[in-house]
């Protein structure tokens, strides 16, 4: 195998190769952030939901649920072909990165929303009574009470689950979408090993979580530090 890939790397490592991965890599980073950022933005607004009280939300609650738990339990390639579809029948030409970044988003919102839930309800239930008894509206008690504390148990999952994304964006080549592992496919399909395609695959993917990840680690790290000096 070694031998393989040492023949190939002169014809492999090429400006117009290497630029074609860069593209990829960029791609992937887009999807990956947009999914991240307006994930994050939709998971909190359907956290929020889940925790209103009053009976008039209700029906926004049981929305709120549902949509939770559909994105959470369908597998990704699943909404990545509904929404694939779903944009066709408008008959307008929507661009394949938008079909993604929907679906991608449609994913991190679910799973965030959980996780963000999850932080909320670890602060402490006389938090929110304290806040309630100073007359605070559910947006004030949130804003100021809940999410200073709740954050640091947020972030840890939060950056795991980031991490994990990047490699679902993988799936997204299904529709077509130019990132890393259709490249991969490409390389692979114009004659080079699959070791030396998927191999420099690996890598970058591993060059874009990595640093993630050990961020996710040191803020890991640091927070739970913070907590022993607390206690």
């Amino acid at each position: 195998m070694w031998s393989q890939i040492v023949e190939e790397w002169p014809r492999f490592a090429t400006y117009y190769n290497f630029l074609f991965i860069a593209k990829a890599a960029g791609t992937t980073l887009a999807l990956s952030a947009l999914g991240c950022v307006f994930g994050s933005l939709i998971g909190l607004g359907l956290a929020v939901c889940r925790v209103t009280t009053s009976r008039w939300l209700a029906p926004v609650r049981v929305v709120a649920l549902l949509l939770t738990e559909v994105f959470r339990r369908v597998p990704f390639l699943v909404t990545l072909m509904l929404c694939f579809f779903a944009f066709q029948a408008t008959g307008y030409d929507i661009p394949l990165f938008v079909v993604a970044a929907v679906s991608v988003t449609l994913i991190a919102g679910a799973f965030l929303g959980e996780i963000i839930r999850g932080g909320f309800k670890s602060v402490h239930v006389n938090q929110w009574e304290a806040a309630a008894a100073m007359n605070f509206s559910l947006i004030d008690t949130i804003r100021l009470v809940v999410l200073p504390q709740a954050w640091r148990i947020v972030l840890p999952p939060a950056f795991g689950f980031f991490v994990m994304f990047i490699k679902d964006t993988a799936l997204a080549s299904q529709i077509g979408v130019i990132e890393l592992t259709y490249v991969g496919k490409v390389l692979n399909n114009k004659g080079f090993s699959a070791a030396l395609s998927f191999g420099v695959i690996l890598l970058v993917y591993f060059l874009i979580s990595y640093p993630l990840s050990r961020l996710g680690a040191h803020l890991e790290a640091r927070l739970a530090s913070s907590r022993h000096r607390r206690a």
